[in-house]
């Protein structure tokens, strides 16, 4: 347990900055399963054009805070952008 005032102030703040830091990592996790479950649904380009800029907004975002890595952002972001570019290229 922390003793001194500056140490329990880092555990406070330590706390906070967990918190908001999964709610980045749960934002972009679940804009990710929004865009697989259109995909499944066969979903309109333009619907899996938006999805996919949300992903990368937030996988942006979360680089830029350091909640992910720079490479771990871009290859969630490229996973997802090929699987829409496949199945936009399948339907049309």
């Amino acid at each position: 347990m922390a003793n001194t005032k500056s140490a329990k102030k880092n555990i406070r703040k330590s706390e906070k900055r967990r918190l908001i830091n999964s709610a980045r990592t749960s934002a972009l996790k679940t804009a990710i399963k929004k865009v697989h479950v259109a995909l499944a649904n066969g979903e309109s380009k333009d619907a899996m054009d938006l999805l996919l800029k949300d992903v990368t907004q937030k996988a942006s975002r979360a680089k830029s805070k350091g909640v992910i890595h720079s490479n771990a952002a871009s290859r969630r972001v490229g996973r997802v952008a090929k699987k829409v570019a496949a199945a936009t290229r399948a339907t049309a």
